[in-house]
């Protein structure tokens, strides 16, 4: 079954309270399995460039279908190298982002920028458990 709509903003709402929670401002991504994006949302007052990073990790996550900082001591690998080339440059191994998996298929990906690589990645986990 594909992520729907529906499902992509659940996970959005559950990272912007994880983020409230946090006290934390953020930009989250949901992505579908080739990290197009299905929903997004900003909080007020967050960084511009999150919404740059929140959809670069959950590409990335979703592209390796795993979490993004898993790829992170291997972004210099010359294969990790080449599929961001190939994908445009757009994905980003920092931690911040994690797969969307049901069933052993990934779905999509969840990525948040605006805090630190771990605080993004534990909203962006908060989001996906909402499912």
């Amino acid at each position: 079954m594909a992520l729907s709509l529906e499902e992509a903003n659940k996970v959005v709402q559950a990272t912007i309270a994880k983020a409230r929670e946090l006290n934390i401002k953020v930009s989250v991504a949901v992505c579908d399995p080739g990290g197009r994006l299905v929903a997004f949302s900003r909080m007020d007052g967050t960084i511009w460039a999150s919404v740059y990073g929140s959809q670069g990790k959950a590409a990335t996550s979703a592209g390796f279908g795993r979490a993004s900082g898993e790829l992170q001591d291997r972004a210099d690998h010359p294969t990790i190298r080449a599929i961001i080339a190939a994908d445009g440059g757009r994905m980003i191994p920092g931690q911040g982002a994690v797969p969307i998996i049901r069933n052993g298929v990934v779905e999509g990906a969840c990525g948040v920028g605006g805090g630190t690589g771990q605080e993004d990645e534990v909203c962006a986990k908060a989001g996906v458990a909402a499912l």
